[in-house]
This record gives C-alpha cells, sequence and structure tokens, in this order.
C-alpha cells in the first residue's frame, strides 16, 4: 500500500504527519522523502544512512563529424535544449528534459546517450523502519526526475504488495508534487481551519481528484480558525480522518527535532486513529468515522 501525505501548501505539518504515522502503523513499513528540494524527514526519525547513489538523466551528447545539420533535433526539442548553428551543434544539458526525442529523429546517429547528475538517493533505516529520501544536487532545477528515481528504488527494493510505503511529498499542486501523488493507492492531505488553508486544500483536491485516487484530510491545530475546512469536506465527500490539536508542546517537540507521539500525551491516540481509519479506507471499507483528539 502507497500513502502519499500531501498539502496544497508549505508549513501545514506534512512532515509531523509523516513521522508520527511511522510510530504507529504496524507491520513491514518504509517512509521515504519525496521532498526532494528540502528533505527534512530525516531531521525527526534520525536514520542510519547505509547507501548513497548518484541519481542521473539522459541528456544527449553530440558527434560533431556525423551531424549534417539537418535541425530535426532542434526543431522537435520544445526546451530549447539544442541548437543548430550551422557549422556546431550545440546542446544545454540544463535545459534538457530527458525526453530523447533528439536522439530518436537523429538520421546520423549523432546524438547520443550521455547523463547529467539530479541528485542522491539515500536509505537506511530508523529502527526497524526503512528510510529513503532523494536530495537534489544544488543548481539542478528539474525535480521530478530525481523523484521518479526515487520510486524506482522503492520499486526495485520493495514487494509493495505486503509493505506500506508513506511518502512525504513536496507542497502544493505543482508538477513535484503530482509526480509524488500519482500511482498511490492513498492521498492524505493536510490542512489548517483557516481561508489559507481551506484555499489551497481546494487546489489540491481539484488536482488529486481528477486521477481518481481515494482521498482523506488531517486538520492539522486544530481548535482554531474556522469552519470553512469542515464545511467544504462535507460538501465533496471528504472523510476528516484526525485533528492535530492547537497546543504549544506539538511546536516544541516539532521545534526540537521531536516527534509529537513520542512526547505530546494525547497525540499517539490520535494518530492511532488515522492509521485505523487509512487501513480501512485501503481495505475498501466505508468510509471513515471522524476521529478527534484524546
Amino acid at each position: 500500500m502507497k500513502i502519499v501525505v500531501a498539502s496544497g501548501k508549505g508549513g501545514t505539518g506534512k512532515t509531523t504527519v509523516t513521522a508520527c504515522l511511522t510510530r504507529v502503523l504496524s507491520g513491514k513499513l518504509t517512509v521515504v522523502d519525496l521532498d526532494v528540494e528540502a528533505p527534512n524527514l530525516h531531521l525527526f526519525l534520525k536514520p542510519e544512512i547505509t547507501d548513497t547513489q548518484t541519481a542521473h538523466m539522459t541528456v544527449p551528447q553530440v558527434d560533431q563529424a556525423l551531424c549534417i545539420h539537418c535541425r530535426r533535433c532542434s526543431e522537435i526539442c520544445q526546451f530549447k535544449a539544442i541548437a543548430d548553428l550551422g557549422e556546431v551543434l550545440l546542446t544545454f544539458p540544463e535545459l534538457c528534459h530527458g525526453c530523447g526525442g533528439c536522439m530518436a529523429v537523429c538520421p546520423e546517429a549523432a546524438l547520443t546517450a550521455g547523463r547529467r547528475a539530479l541528485g542522491q538517493i539515500r536509505r537506511g533505516y530508523a529502527g526497524e523502519v526503512a528510510f529513503i529520501e532523494g536530495r537534489l544536487r544544488v543548481g539542478e532545477a528539474m525535480s521530478p526526475p530525481l523523484m521518479r528515481a526515487v520510486k524506482a528504488t522503492v520499486d526495485a527494493y520493495l514487494d509493495t504488495a505486503t509493505a506500506t510505503v508513506i511518502f512525504d511529498a513536496p507542497p502544493g499542486v505543482s508538477c513535484p508534487a503530482v509526480n509524488a501523488v500519482m500511482d498511490s493507492d492513498l492521498v492524505v492531505m493536510v490542512t489548517e481551519p483557516t481561508p489559507f488553508g481551506l484555499y489551497d486544500l481546494e487546489l489540491a483536491f481539484t488536482a488529486f481528484n481528477a486521477m481518481g485516487l481515494p482521498m482523506a484530510v488531517v486538520v492539522n491545530r486544530s481548535g482554531r480558525g474556522d469552519e470553512g475546512v469542515d464545511q467544504f469536506c462535507r460538501r465533496e465527500g471528504l472523510p476528516i480522518v484526525g485533528r492535530i490539536p492547537y497546543e504549544r508542546r506539538i511546536a516544541e517537540a516539532y521545534s526540537q527535532g521531536q516527534i509529537p507521539v513520542d512526547v505530546v500525551p494525547g497525540i499517539k491516540a490520535v494518530f492511532r486513529g488515522v492509521g485505523a481509519a487509512l487501513k480501512r479506507m485501503a481495505g475498501g471499507a466505508k468510509r471513515p468515522v471522524e476521529v478527534d483528539h484524546a
């Protein structure tokens, strides 16, 4: 089962929810930090890293002697990553999206597969929980290819039919977030009961609902704000599977790199309820009842 913890914006508590779920879900568990531009899940789980590898993407390299300057490659490239100047063919690897179209249309095989480094994939363990994260190379503009490489690593090392995988997704609803959510089994959207939180929840719901995936909501900082999120969830039939109370102790734990379920009384009961609700949803049971904090 692949569970993605997502949010319409940053700062809603997505990583907090991910870390807390690792404490309450039973069975074979793997947690994956897909927020490759700013991974921070390791600050809370404190994994022992046992393997690090560099991830690459395919980019074209030119054999100038073979090029006949037909310009088919530059015409097919939508990202201006290759330019024919008449006497020389230039490639711009940092602009390349790795589609391979230029190599496919070259009649003289003047373009062959090279590669550029995207970043690192790190694997290890936090206790008995397997841990995988991606770290985008400084200066690299494209995170989705690295995210796909991280997910391929998960598929290569795990039998996802018997294991539970929790993905901590990047915030928002742009390409990185969509890449994190697609091909998952269940999406947990973390929000807060404010107009800003509601606006971004609506964006996330619109983007992810188009994929036909089951979705649930966790409301963070519950007890403050307004009823807009509740009204939206009722209207759209979105189950609220947990409410994390608005408490200073939770913020203090987070700021010290601690997982709230480990140090704040009553929070573990909240996430046990969330975990049970998610298992019911994944098992095709009826929609879970709302779980309030202890």
